[in-house]
């Protein structure tokens, strides 16, 4: 796995916005985060070793924009740079996450027609309205591969109607990260499994989170723990 931010800087949008770790650890260094700039990884994924040999080996997994939305507005004179090394980069596999999917249509490249093979997009919906507002526009856009993430997720959250569409290739759970993590609760985790599993869809648990709720009982988990957990109670379906 990889990761490649080409920009950085991002808005706070919805709910699962107001705790960012983007935003945390710019202010540990003074940076204002919503100042959206190109970075010094702009071309990473076409950048070269002495050798001739790629930085990021093919067959990689390469998460994109992690510092920022892939979608922003600031970027839209960045982008199609980007999809060009997608292009070139076809071995591959692009992975971006979003919570701006409403404006998917504006930022596709012309020949995008119905998805690019190597490229995956992932809708954020970290509680009921942003399912219910994001998923229907994400079901009838021309993706090839779509997945969706809860994270952090702050309710029990039905997508049912979503997922027995067939169109959604897995779906992410995870809990917030930070000092002040709002709670998430493993009955939620369930819950989506459960969908999941009636659909045959893939789940994922990514992580507990900091303020983790299991069976009534609050759990505070350390930060290098939260994956662990999350990986322990073994409830993932492939």
């Amino acid at each position: 796995m990889a990761v490649w931010n080409p920009w950085h800087g991002c808005h706070k949008k919805s709910a699962g916005c107001l705790n960012c770790y983007m935003f945390r650890r710019d202010s540990l260094y003074d940076k204002n985060s919503n100042i959206v700039t190109k970075t010094k990884e702009f071309n990473l994924a076409i950048k070269k070793h002495k050798n001739g040999s790629y930085y990021i080996p093919s067959g990689e997994e390469v998460y994109t924009c992690m510092t920022s939305d892939f979608f922003i507005e600031e970027a839209d004179e960045w982008r199609e740079d980007i999809w060009n090394i997608m292009k070139t980069r076809s071995d591959l596999n692009f992975i971006i996450i979003t919570k701006r999917i409403e404006r998917f249509e504006k930022c596709i490249p012309k020949d995008w027609n119905d998805g690019y093979e190597n490229v995956t997009i992932i809708c954020t919906c970290e509680n009921q309205q942003m399912a219910d507002e994001r998923l229907p526009i994400f079901l009838n856009l021309p993706i090839k591969h779509r997945e969706i993430i809860h994270e952090p997720m702050l309710q029990k959250i039905n997508i049912e109607k979503y997922i027995k569409t067939k169109m959604i290739k897995c779906v992410t759970c995870g809990g917030e990260s930070g000092n002040n993590a709002r709670e998430c609760n493993y009955d939620w985790i369930i819950n989506t499994r459960n969908q999941c599993l009636k659909y045959n869809v893939k789940f994922y648990f990514k992580q507990t989170g900091a303020n983790f709720i299991k069976n009534g009982k609050r759990y505070n988990i350390p930060r290098n723990k939260q994956l662990i957990q999350a990986n322990k109670a073994n409830i993932n379906l492939e």
